[in-house]
């Protein structure tokens, strides 16, 4: 029988040797585990599970494990774990939800020394107790812990945490009966392997699951975590409630984190998918890493440092099936390659500017520009001489304060609080929001609102008392809109003196035509016509003059003076109506020429004139039913929205997207919107506007925007008895085992929406509160609160 042969190759006086290399392995790996004299290393997979010495210049297979004829899936392995006290002894945690262990000292060719079998579902983590020798604890998917005696060949312990799967369990290097635990809720549970029955701490750690956790080999109370949430946290463990002391912010989701031996401040990460490099961080500067590892073509699944008091040599397995060695020397260093300079400019025009100390150093005797309030305050962080890239952190960095006034942004508090974006017709909408921009001297903007208006409201949806469509001041009667002319009908309408004015003249705007109506409107106040949505196919009077005036516009001659004709009084009484009248101005000159036309008649008639350039605008009908399709405006509207976009007024362009909807929005691609969607909610909550923050968010139709107000969300419940919260998720607090949401006014469990005072923390259900609060303003309760409800 083959027997297992230890290198001795420990590390002695001297330190450890070596350079970067790597080997390939039969199979991905899922965890490695370094033995404690630093010259083997175990590589576990679901078809891998090997033993490998590490000599000065490659791995060396010394043994497989994995034996017998038939597969098992004893053997398909989540993790491995070497125990640091006696080195014949190993524990896998397999798929199946077995624990095994192994000795390396048997004489056997099979090294499998017990199986436990108590976890109904995948084991994801199993660890030794650093200074007991038959002490071993593992983590399951089915929520379970169990702490196994080597002695035993049961469980003697076994751990609820009242939760989902556990990721890993880590025991306390300085603390002899604490272990920590994570979950796939993003809960930290500290617990005394004394007291199965409660953990001693709980906490909510990250937004998702804590795929993993390490104790720091030093400080006793520092505990790092990462999870999904692609951060890395230190905890401080030592105060009465855990304490974040540093964060670290990763591109991707954390799988492994390892402190860094004889570093403090440093630890060692990989991430579950999508990144395949392996970092270094300094926790002291979470957002560029100390050292990065790319030996790796996949995702990197474990990592481990050779010895716990060398700091050079890491060891780490990937489902590449490389099993790699990087000595730290020979890793590459992101700050390097870091753009060492940096602008920014602050919520009010405040405007940092960082560099290298000895650029800020050459300019330290420049003059102030014109624009300086004051000489630039410099700020120059203290190094740490012990840090391995102290000298390329040295930065200086220089402020310049706005005037005091100068760049005041309440217009955009204003707007945002005053703009309707849903909830009216489109004609209101942007008659509101035009409205609230010209009352905040924003002309170009309140006269956009009222273009879309125009654009796209539709002449039916535009109520009467908004349009300004009449004759004069002075007119009483509409005129009645037919297909041909009435002369004797307009008469009455247009007084006993027209004149006909060819000229330009001064600019009026309160006479317009309706081309699809039965009738002109008046309007006593003279509003502008800009917020109607109607497009007027000709105009009545374009001029400022008298009332009661008809007007023809001449395009070649708009700035010369014409003389006026005059219509006498008796060209007005008609022998009889006219029936039969032409289509068009244009055709005025062949009716005066008609055998059937009295003189008078031929007379009035004969006042249009020949040149073809003129055309009488003051029309009963259009010459054409033909309207622009608001389509035809939307590359013009998308390039206004970009237009307001790039001059940095993402708030009128997010606006527009909201009112307008499918109008325009099909027209502009996703990202786009995405990008400024995100730039005006960071905006919002930056002045704090969180009410105006969330109605962008819930009115956006961008996947990535709208799931903004629906992740992360979470609410903490207080039992109402005994004041402790709530960690389960029934109607029942653990602690007092009373109903923890009873109804107030009826006494019954409250299971769907719950509403409460939040001076006395009474509450019900929202019908009963909203009945009782009409009679009486004290709490139905009875603890004599005066309640409100609003």
């Amino acid at each position: 029988m083959e027997k297992m042969s230890r290198v001795t190759t420990a590390l002695s006086s001297s330190a450890l040797t070596g350079h970067t290399m790597h080997c390939h392995l039969d199979a991905p790996a899922n965890a490695i585990s370094v033995c404690r004299d630093a010259a083997q290393v175990v590589v576990a997979g679901r078809s891998i599970f090997k033993i490998y010495a590490i000599e000065e210049e490659q791995f060396v297979e010394k043994l497989n494990l994995r034996v017998g004829r038939k597969p098992s899936l004893n053997l398909s392995c989540a993790d491995v774990v070497w125990h640091q006290m006696d080195e014949n002894l190993l524990a896998t945690a397999a798929t199946n939800g077995v624990v095994v262990t192994w000795n390396l000292g048997r004489p056997s060719r099979n090294k499998q020394d017990q199986l436990f079998t108590e976890h109904k579902r995948t084991v994801n983590k199993v660890c030794f107790h650093p200074s007991e020798a038959h002490v071993l604890l593992s983590g399951s998917q089915d929520g379970f812990m169990k702490c196994f005696d080597l002695r035993r060949k049961d469980s003697v312990s076994t751990f609820s945490g009242q939760s989902e799967s556990v990721r890993d369990v880590q025991f306390s290097i300085r603390d002899y009966f604490t272990f920590a635990s994570t979950f796939e809720n993003g809960n930290v549970q500290l617990w005394d392997i004394r007291r199965p029955d409660r953990c001693e701490r709980m906490f909510t750690a990250h937004n998702g699951p804590v795929f993993c956790c390490d104790w720091h080999p030093e400080d006793r109370g520092w505990l790092a975590t990462g999870g999904r949430d692609k951060m890395v946290k230190v905890w401080d463990m030592t105060t009465q409630r855990a304490k974040e002391v540093h964060c670290v912010q990763t591109i991707a989701s954390v799988a492994r984190v390892k402190w860094r031996p004889e570093c403090r401040h440093h630890l060692a990460t990989c991430s579950m998918m999508v990144d395949h490099n392996i970092y270094v961080w300094d926790v002291r500067r979470p957002f560029v890493p100390a050292a990065m590892f790319e030996e790796h073509r996949d995702v990197t699944t474990g990592i481990a440092w050779r010895h716990p008091h060398d700091p050079s040599f890491l060891l780490s397995g990937s489902k590449d099936s490389t099993l790699c060695q990087h000595l730290f020397r020979d890793a590459s260093q992101p700050v390097e390659r870091a753009n060492p300079e940096g602008l920014c400019y602050g919520l009010f025009g405040d405007l940092a500017f960082a560099a290298k100390e000895s650029l800020v150093a050459a300019e330290s005797g420049r003059k102030p520009y014109a624009g300086d309030r004051r000489q630039p305050i410099f700020f120059k962080r203290k190094l740490d001489p012990a840090e391995p890239f102290a000298g390329l952190a040295s930065s200086a960095l220089s402020v310049f304060e706005m005037e005091p006034g100068s760049g005041s942004m309440s217009w955009f508090v204003d707007t945002a609080e005053r703009y309707a974006l849903a909830g009216r017709p489109l004609a209101e909408l942007c008659d509101h929001n035009s409205k609230v921009a010209r009352e905040l001297g924003r002309n170009q903007v309140a006269q956009t609102w009222t273009m879309l208006r125009i654009i796209y409201c539709s002449p039916g949806l535009v109520p009467t008392t908004n349009l300004n469509h009449s004759v004069g001041k002075g007119s009483s009667c509409g005129l009645p809109l037919m297909n041909s002319f009435n002369l004797k009908d307009m008469a009455q309408g247009l007084g006993s003196e027209t004149r006909l004015d060819r000229s330009k003249g001064d600019t009026r705007s309160d006479t317009v035509l309706l081309d699809s109506s039965a009738t002109l409107i008046t309007n006593e106040d003279n509003e502008e016509t800009e917020g109607s949505d109607v497009p007027a196919d000709y105009l009545l009077g374009d001029a400022e003059g008298e009332d009661d005036e008809l007007y023809l516009l001449d395009p070649d001659h708009a700035h010369t003076e014409e003389p006026e004709y005059v219509l006498p009084q008796e060209a007005f009484p008609l022998r009889h109506e006219i029936v039969d009248t032409p289509p068009g101005p244009e055709n005025l000159q062949d009716k005066a020429d008609s055998p059937h036309v009295s003189g008078s008649e031929a007379d009035v008639a004969s006042l249009a004139p020949m040149d073809s350039s003129f055309s009488l605008v003051s029309v009963s009908h259009a010459l054409y039913d033909s309207r622009l399709p608001p389509d035809f405006f939307s590359a013009l509207v998308c390039d206004m929205l970009r237009f307001y976009a790039e001059q940095g007024d993402v708030q009128m362009a997010v606006s527009v997207l909201i009112v307008l909807g499918e109008r325009v929005r099909k027209d502009i691609d996703e990202q786009t919107q995405e990008h400024w969607y995100a730039s005006y909610i960071d905006l919002l909550q930056r002045f704090c506007l969180w009410n105006v923050s969330n109605q962008v968010v819930k009115l956006s139709t961008s996947r990535a925007i709208s799931c903004l107000n629906q992740a992360s969300t979470t609410l903490h419940v207080n039992c109402s008895h005994c004041k402790r919260p709530m960690s389960s998720r029934g109607w029942v607090c653990d602690r007092c085992h009373r109903c923890a949401s009873m109804c107030a006014v009826c006494h019954h469990v409250v299971k769907g929406l719950f509403v409460w005072c939040q001076g006395c923390s009474h509450g019900g259900h929202l019908q009963h509160i909203m009945k009782w609060l009409e009679g009486s303003s004290h709490c139905p309760a009875g603890c004599g609160h005066l309640c409100e409800y609003s």
